[in-house]
């Protein structure tokens, strides 16, 4: 895999059109570094001019300020703002609605204003310019859920995308949740609920998702968030489904569609 690190290409008097926030996530958790390995791999398939901040990247700062540390998110944000803008970063990419979120629309109040994109969202432009092509694609799947993560949907109003990218692959089936889109479920994680452990009640909530999810008759819980993933990966194993049901990112469902 290429993956260009921006001070280096800034040493050479380069400029990529494109930088990949990776994420907290997809930077230490061994699962959600499958999902960007598997975006990578579909950037360099579309030969698109990216890179990555790698240890000049600091958390979002997403974290900090769901559980109330506004201090910590400005400090955090400042920096990241600061990296960036030396770089003159223009557009960002991130595999984490939490990511995508704080630096679309909390960012530009502190100076960082920059245009950002989803995944799935970058993807699908992709997709419109003919970079990349998965009509030839196909999964040894039939049944694909498609769980809505709450700052890529509700947040955001980014719906169509995600669900876009599952249908252009062949074969595959998109069987909607009784509980999708404007009306999905939170998988529990987000609010910074992911770091802590739940509040006293009658059960998780990501066990009563993946309630939501098996009643679909899946073979693959599809999602768009490293938070979601473990969620509902988790809740999986709660209902002793893992044998059956793979939970799976889209980029991961994209790539290993195209073989890569």
């Amino acid at each position: 895999m290429t993956v260009p690190v921006m001070a280096d290409l800034f040493a050479e008097g380069k400029e990529p059109d494109i930088l990949f926030w990776v994420g907290s996530a997809g930077s230490f958790d061994d699962r959600a570094k499958k999902i960007t390995r598997a975006f990578v791999k579909l950037l360099n398939k579309a030969n698109v001019n990216f890179a990555v901040l790698g240890t000049e990247e600091s958390s979002s700062g997403d974290a900090a300020k769901r559980a109330g540390n506004e201090f910590l998110f400005q400090m955090q944000a400042m920096t990241n703002i600061e990296v960036m803008n030396m770089y003159n970063v223009k557009k960002i990419v991130t595999a984490c609605p939490h990511s995508f979120n704080t630096l679309k629309n909390e960012y530009p109040d502190l100076g960082g204003k920059y245009e950002v994109f989803h995944h799935t969202q970058f993807i699908e432009q992709l997709v419109n310019e003919g970079k990349l092509d998965f009509s030839n694609a196909n999964l040894d799947i039939n049944n694909i859920t498609y769980h809505d993560p709450c700052y890529l949907g509700r947040a955001n109003d980014e719906y169509d995308a995600p669900r876009s990218l599952i249908k252009a692959i062949g074969g595959v089936n998109l069987v909607e949740m009784k509980r999708s889109r404007n009306n999905s479920l939170c998988c529990g994680a987000g609010g910074s609920q992911m770091f802590k452990e739940p509040e006293k009640g009658e059960r998780d909530i990501n066990d009563l998702r993946t309630e939501d999810a098996l009643e679909t008759k899946p073979d693959v819980i599809a999602t768009g968030c490293p938070f979601c993933n473990t969620m509902m990966t988790d809740g999986v194993k709660h209902h002793k489904k893992e044998a059956e049901i793979q939970v799976k990112d889209i980029a991961e469902l994209l790539a290993e569609s195209l073989g890569l």
